[in-house]
């Protein structure tokens, strides 16, 4: 049997003698992708370099990353979907090309997981509109071995990715599958039939989508690879069914113990148990709470859909910080923030089952009442379940389709928003996959927040570090650590400060060395994470005398004078020992 540990040094060691530098996965809540809500594929982190910034660790990189999706969120219950789960990946930021890319995986498949040839089929783009077929990817394939027939071109909706928004690279890539049938895998790969399943995918990022809909050749070709540790240990273990290998079985095994029931009759809830309160265990690692914005209200949904169905099982007793503390116990040792965090973690997923189990009960009793006999629940019903019981819309779409009833969402946005300004993304469930929105907004707001955080220094003190950052078209919002609410006086000085800087026109410089040469220059960057052995660090103000020197991996304006006039928005408590400030840019 086959280890996750065993799995992910196997993958690094390969691409480390490909001449890969081995890069730390970063934090699960993007700090320069406005986009998303966390971390959905390793390419996000890594955003500005495939546009073509320099990366400090070279052209060829290679990871693991803990990734969240929660657009397919309603799937997980089957015996391979998550939420949370670890991806492989391993890049050319403009270096090695398609013989390459595939010419290795092949050689991991085949040579180091020892996957039979014989058990291989790929899929390859098929060509569209002026896109042609992807003739080199086939040929590349079948000069190792891979026979034609077991080659399928598909279109783009199968094998091409982006670009992310409307405009951005993109690109054809091609998937491969290994045959899990207990009988011989047929000669012609047919993609339709579920016996073979996807275990990797490289993607070549070949073009540029302009805002007209044209194609244009990029200048950087770079190629994305993704293997999913819990699929690939699956397969490689001989299950059908994720939640069997090693990493799912202990939680899977708690929740059979604290049910009293068995798995193999009780599927589905054990699942979603299992995978959401992983997922909702490593986003409180990164010191969210549950609450009814963004993030927090994604982990607010992860529990609730959780607790509701440990009540299907009669789970009586409170259950998630057990669960907790094996999801803890299983990665601490890899993400030191689990550890780190634990206390908290524990805490907050307690607190957060307390007030839901309180209302559960009584809101299923008025869920039963309002869809008995029904077609279709209003939208005021459904905000009731919401305001009154706690009850993520998510989570009322979820139980009206197991009694096929419909839910007038229209209804309920329009008394969601009398109500309550919420996340719209958040509560649409829309988090989809994208490039970091580089527009020159939003690069200012980035500059911004480096001015900020030496101003708070400088105002409240050196203790003062950065605990998460987010930043948009709009605005910039920055977590820092502080144990009361500013006063006005504070925040007039930290406004002046950065106002004073953005008027001096100081000049913005980037340069990479070593971690230990930029902690020696006291550079500040978040280090609750790992960073690579080279880093970028910027640098504001006149050498040798900088108002501000961050690790950070960009983008960044050249001189401060371009940001205009810096005006706080908004302070606001996140947690214990945490603000958060709102800021945006103004022109003058």
């Amino acid at each position: 049997m086959i280890t996750r540990k065993q799995l992910i040094e196997e993958y690094l060691g390969f691409f480390k003698e490909k001449e890969h530098a081995i890069i730390p996965p970063s934090p699960l809540i993007p700090e320069h992708d406005p986009t998303v809500l966390f971390t959905t594929a390793g390419m996000h982190p890594l955003v500005p370099f495939l546009l073509g910034q320099p990366h400090p660790e070279g052209k060829r990189l290679a990871d693991v990353q803990i990734c969240l999706r929660t657009d397919d969120m309603n799937e997980v219950g089957d015996a391979y979907h998550h939420t949370f789960f670890e991806m492989l990946g391993n890049w050319s930021l403009g270096d090695y090309w398609k013989k390459e890319a595939i010419s290795w995986s092949f050689e991991f498949l085949t040579k180091r997981l020892r996957i039979p040839v014989e058990k291989l089929a790929i899929s390859c783009f098929g060509g569209e509109g002026k896109v042609p077929k992807d003739e080199e990817a086939a040929k590349v394939w079948m000069s190792l071995g891979i026979p034609r027939e077991r080659i399928a071109f598909l279109g783009k909706k199968e094998n091409w990715w982006g670009p992310a928004g409307k405009t951005g690279p993109c690109g054809p890539d091609t998937e491969m599958f290994v045959w899990i049938g207990k009988e011989k895998a047929p000669k012609e790969f047919d993609p339709k039939d579920k016996k073979w399943v996807e275990i990797w995918n490289d993607v070549f990022m070949q073009y540029n989508m302009k805002e007209n809909g044209e194609l244009e050749e990029l200048k950087q070709k770079n190629v994305d690879t993704g293997m999913g540790v819990e699929r690939v240990l699956a397969i490689l273990n001989n299950f059908d069914d994720n939640y069997l290998t090693e990493i799912f079985a202990p939680i899977i095994k708690r929740i059979e113990e604290l049910s009293g029931k068995k798995y193999e009759s009780n599927k589905k809830s054990m699942r979603i148990i299992a995978d959401h309160l992983k997922a909702a265990t490593f986003v409180l690692a990164e010191g969210i709470p549950p609450g009814n914005k963004e993030h927090s209200y994604v982990l607010r949904r992860l529990i609730r859909r959780a607790i509701r169905h440990a009540h299907l099982l009669r789970i009586e007793k409170n259950f998630t910080k057990e669960i907790a503390k094996i999801v803890i116990r299983l990665y601490e040792r890899d993400y030191k923030q689990l550890r780190e965090k634990k206390n908290f973690i524990l805490d907050e997923i307690e607190r957060e089952e307390n007030k839901f189990k309180n209302t559960l009960k009584t809101g299923l009793k008025y869920f039963e009442k309002i869809s008995k006999g029904k077609k279709e629940i209003s939208g005021k019903e459904a905000f009731l379940l919401y305001q009154s019981y706690g009850f993520p819309i998510e989570m009322t779409l979820e139980l009206a389709r197991e009694k096929g009833v419909e839910v007038n969402t229209k209804e309920f946005e329009k008394e969601y928003e009398k109500h309550r300004e919420l996340s719209r993304t958040a509560t649409k469930g829309k988090f989809k996959a994208g490039l970091a929105d580089t527009k020159e907004r939003t690069i200012k707001l980035h500059t911004a927040t480096h001015l900020l955080l030496a101003a708070l220094r400088k105002v409240l003190g050196k203790k003062i570090v950065q605990k998460g950052s987010n930043i948009t078209s709009e605005r910039l919002r920055f977590d820092f650590n502080f144990d009361r609410k500013l006063t006005n006086e504070e925040i007039k000085k930290i406004e002046g400060i950065v106002n004073e800087k953005i008027s001096e026109g100081l000049q913005v410089r980037r340069e990479e060395m070593t971690l230990e040469e930029a902690k020696k220059l006291n550079a500040l960057g978040t280090f609750e994470h790992k960073y690579g052995e080279k880093v970028s660090v910027y640098f504001i103000g006149e050498r040798g005398k900088e108002f501000s020197i961050e690790i950070c991996a960009g983008p960044h304006v050249e001189n401060t004078r371009e940001l205009g006039h810096f005006r706080i928005i908004k302070q606001e408590s996140v947690g214990a020992g945490i603000r958060r400030i709102k800021a945006t840019l103004e022109e003058k």
